[in-house]
């Protein structure tokens, strides 16, 4: 696997895993946004033998990082590339000297809940009707990344 910046040229391998991995998911425009303008944005791709299998947004602000979407591919779910992703994105945040790392996740996507545990996230809050859909989000952070 390899992990790469990611580009506009990928846009559509990017919209089509969003487009499976999120009930909401964001339109191009919002995927633009993150690649060319969001100055805090941080946009990687996983990719496994020239495919792009996934990807991860985080935001630095200062001395806190946020993921705002990680997703991989169905049909390469469960073989750790959302694993690797957070790991790449947590050793540029050490470099950054970011001390805290957050995120929301609906109350009912159990896979990316134990993920995030597994990866040493805890559960701070939960947010009730976070999402458009009324469901509920947990609020997590991780410290001393």
């Amino acid at each position: 696997m390899e992990i790469i910046k990611a580009e506009k040229r990928y846009l559509d391998e990017i919209l089509d895993i969003e487009n499976e991995s999120f009930k909401h998911p964001f339109k191009k425009e919002n995927i633009l946004y993150e690649l060319e303008e969001n100055p805090f944005s941080n946009f990687y791709l996983a990719k496994e033998n020239d495919e792009i299998v996934g990807f991860i947004i985080f935001w630095i602000t200062f001395e806190n990082a946020t993921i705002c979407q990680i997703a991989t591919k169905k049909t390469f779910r469960n073989m750790g590339f959302a694993t690797k992703l957070i790991e790449f994105s947590e050793k540029l945040l050490k470099e950054k000297e970011v001390e805290f790392y957050t995120l929301e996740v609906r109350e009912g996507n159990l896979a990316a809940i134990n993920l995030y545990k597994k990866m040493g996230f805890l559960t701070i809050t939960k947010k009730d009707k976070y999402y458009e859909d009324g469901e509920n989000a947990l609020y997590m952070m991780k410290g001393e990344i």
